[in-house]
């Protein structure tokens, strides 16, 4: 069940001294609503830390030792949803606040940024569009942890996933980028990468080895 989770726990180190390193001069200038921009920076790292352990453990509870279902029932996947939900939507709403209180640290042209926002938003639009057309907002979730019916289907091919079956942690993600371009902040910009660097430890560590004991399978560049 806990397979390769320490180097999980290797790679989520090495990010948070990353983070703790860079953080310094214009990275932490500001507030907002009395807290420091190095709080709001520090929130923006816990909250996706909390997400992805999260999903770790009750994903892994749940597939081998069926946790959920033994505590809530046939409630155990909504129960998840709204768990998984509520991290989720923390993610960006933690970078937002973080990019108010560093606001205008970047020094990068405003015309420029916000330009490089909206093309970073296309992907992002077209990969949400993707999963909830194609893929299935309940597979995204991770329901093929909960309900073995999902173990016979196939992998989506169509929308985005036609031209990677990783769009979700490869675009998804690019939304947070853009909010830190929008803000012209260097923390946001740090808490982005931290983001997007950090899915790629629960892909690699948690979501891959999955897919291979749920599937038995596993594409090209080995994403459902």
């Amino acid at each position: 069940m806990f397979e390769k989770q320490g180097w999980h726990f290797f790679f989520l180190a090495l990010l948070l001294v990353g983070v703790a390193l860079l953080a310094r001069g214009d990275v932490l200038a500001g507030q907002l609503l009395g807290i420091s921009t190095q709080g709001w920076l520090w929130i923006a790292i816990a909250v996706p830390v909390a997400h992805q352990v999260m999903v770790w453990l009750l994903w892994r509870g749940q597939l081998y030792h069926g946790w959920m279902t033994n505590w809530f029932g046939e409630n155990d996947f909504p129960v998840y949803k709204v768990l998984f939900t509520v991290l989720f939507v923390a993610r960006p709403i933690s970078l937002i606040l973080l990019g108010i209180s560093n606001f205008n640290t970047f020094a990068l042209n405003p015309t420029l940024a916000y330009v490089l926002a909206g093309l970073l938003f296309v992907p992002f639009a077209y990969t949400m569009y993707s999963v909830a057309h194609y893929f299935g907002i309940n597979r995204a979730y991770g329901i093929d942890h909960f309900d073995r019916s999902y173990r016979d289907k196939p992998f989506v091919k169509q929308g985005m996933f036609k031209y990677t079956d990783n769009a979700m942690y490869k675009f998804g993600f690019l939304i947070l980028w853009a909010i830190a371009l929008v803000f012209l902040s260097k923390a946001a910009l740090l808490a982005a990468a931290f983001n997007h660097l950090y899915i790629w430890v629960h892909f690699y560590f948690t979501e891959l080895p999955d897919i291979r004991h749920i599937y038995g399978r596993v594409t090209t560049d080995e994403r459902r």
